[in-house]
């Protein structure tokens, strides 16, 4: 259920709007536009902490020119920043009254809205919450805390717990990765907010090449002058393998020359269209060491495939995943989108069988988002569209086609190892990467755990370099639009390279019969 009100106040201090906004979003309560009906005249919300000890909440509801007042208050943990703490509260507060009063349904997740979620538990853990004197996790204790804090349902509390187990042994804060952004695809899909550009003319992807070639001399020449190590390397987009196969296999050598040596443990490179993946391009990454594939159908029907702009067949994904297996012995990876238009409990379990015929080494199971940017959310905010047009199944079949995923894996003897979330996504649930055991992607762990620093070079790509002192982390973007990145490339290699320098002391060596330092080349 949702609830569309007239009008909304969020009183108070501004820094505890986000948290607000966050509830509301996640309930579904939306003001209404244009003098459209509405369940509710209005809302009022107002949120403060006294005495550094308690946050009280108060909700007003004005309902055909009645007021009608709630209040609800929570006191601070005394083990977390009081910062955090206020937020956590004033979003719990809120939650606990809307649902109460407006009799809502609780979502699966509840006020746990990060997209990162499963670091909590790993900062709990290393904090010490949880530890046995005996110097044994306490599973069942983490989970009831956050399913405490969070009002989050059980499982998804040993969901989460379950997850950030298993990355534990696997990050690595010591050595780097490093991603390549490829800004190109075949086709826009539907549901898509991701920076990328159909396909150029190829004097523009040439132009782009020149571009990418001095972004990763300057990042690979960084890497030398602060001493790192590279445990993993990940060429994504976009789609890379959009690519035509002479530039492609320009790419990957760029890329194996700058970065690869025989200390890195995993080399991905996304080729999440079928209709993209060719002998050529099966060579060339068996020539460059790639470790890692993914083959991204996001479903095996037809009709849906059309309707979200793939342009590819499902008979190009079999062949693609075939052509891989048969040419090497990597890891295959292939995503599926549940929640997508005109899809149902039943479409979600034909494709997820056929996809398990084939035997892959890692699914990953996406909810659908509607994201800002992509034609879908562009066309549902023309207001002469709904959901309903767009035939989207609810939130109640969305998450049955996820709990049928986690049986289904679970039974092929898939472990769930990675998980993230986002806001808009059907079903209010999560994506959760699953894989067979020891195939677990280290870089989608790296970059969720966010302890390893992460080069990023190419178009829309990122730098983030966690500083553990200061309990932050620093990034640096560059621009997701390509001409802008063609334009501006120089002052983006100055900005990583003053951010490293300034994170990251580079290495100090002394010449050989010399007592004069210098720094590393």
């Amino acid at each position: 259920m949702s609830i569309k009100v007239n009008k909304i106040n969020i009183l108070g201090e501004s820094s505890l709007s986000k948290p607000v906004k966050d509830v509301l979003r996640s309930l579904g309560i939306e003001t209404v536009n244009n003098g459209a009906e509405a369940d509710l005249d209005g809302l009022e919300i107002f949120s403060e902490l006294i005495g550094k000890k308690k946050v009280i909440t108060r909700l007003k509801v004005v309902l055909e020119g009645n007021e009608y007042f709630f209040r609800n208050s929570s006191f601070v943990r005394l083990d977390e920043r009081l910062g955090s703490e206020v937020n956590r509260l004033v979003k719990r507060n809120l939650y606990c009254l809307l649902v109460d009063n407006l009799e809502l349904e609780c979502v699966p997740y509840g006020i746990l809205h990060g997209v990162r979620p499963t670091k909590i538990i790993q900062r709990w853990l290393k904090e010490g919450f949880g530890i046995t004197s005996q110097g044994v996790i306490d599973r069942d204790r983490i989970s009831r805390r956050i399913v405490s804090d969070f009002l989050t349902d059980r499982d998804k509390a040993e969901l989460l717990m379950e997850v950030a187990l298993r990355q534990l042994p696997i990050i690595n804060s010591k050595k780097i990765s490093v991603y390549v952004g490829i800004p190109f695809c075949k086709t826009r899909c539907l549901y898509c907010s991701f920076p990328s550009n159909v396909l150029p003319a190829e004097e523009i992807i040439a132009e782009f090449m020149t571009a990418l070639a001095r972004d990763i001399e300057s990042a690979a020449n960084s890497i030398k002058r602060h001493g790192f190590e590279v445990q993993t390397i990940y060429v994504g987009g976009g789609t890379p393998s959009a690519l035509p196969d002479n530039f492609f296999a320009e790419m990957l050598e760029l890329v194996h020359k700058n970065f690869y040596s025989e200390g890195v443990e995993e080399f991905t490179v996304e080729c999440g269209r079928p209709d993209t993946i060719t002998a050529q391009k099966i060579d060339t990454m068996k020539q460059f060491n790639v470790t890692r594939v993914s083959v991204n159908p996001q479903t095996m029907h037809q009709e849906t495939l059309d309707l979200i702009g793939r342009k590819h067949t499902v008979e190009d994904v079999t062949r693609a995943f075939n052509d891989l297996r048969a040419a090497g012995d990597w890891l295959i990876n292939m995503d599926l989108i549940i929640g997508l238009p005109g899809e149902r409990l039943g479409d979600f379990k034909e494709t997820l069988e056929k996809i398990l015929e084939l035997k892959p080494d890692d699914v990953t199971i996406h909810s659908l988002a509607i994201k800002r940017g992509s034609k879908l959310q562009t066309r549902l905010a023309d207001e002469l569209n709904s959901l309903e047009d767009f035939d989207l199944p609810s939130d109640a079949e969305v998450r049955s086609m996820a709990e049928h995923a986690n049986k289904v894996l679970r039974g092929e003897k898939f472990v769930p190892y990675y998980l993230y979330r986002q806001a808009y996504m059907s079903g209010q649930i999560e994506n959760v990467g699953w894989c067979r055991r020891g195939a677990e992607g280290i870089y989608n762990i790296q970059i969720m755990s966010e302890r390893q620093i992460i080069l990023g070079v190419g178009a829309a790509a990122s730098t983030k370099i966690p500083e553990p002192a200061a309990k932050r982390i620093w990034s640096v973007f560059n621009a997701k639009d390509l001409n802008t990145y063609l334009r501006d490339l120089e002052r983006y290699i100055a900005r990583r390279e003053k951010l490293l320098k300034t994170i990251c002391p580079p290495v100090v060596k002394l010449e050989k019969n010399s007592t004069t330092a210098k720094e590393g080349d």
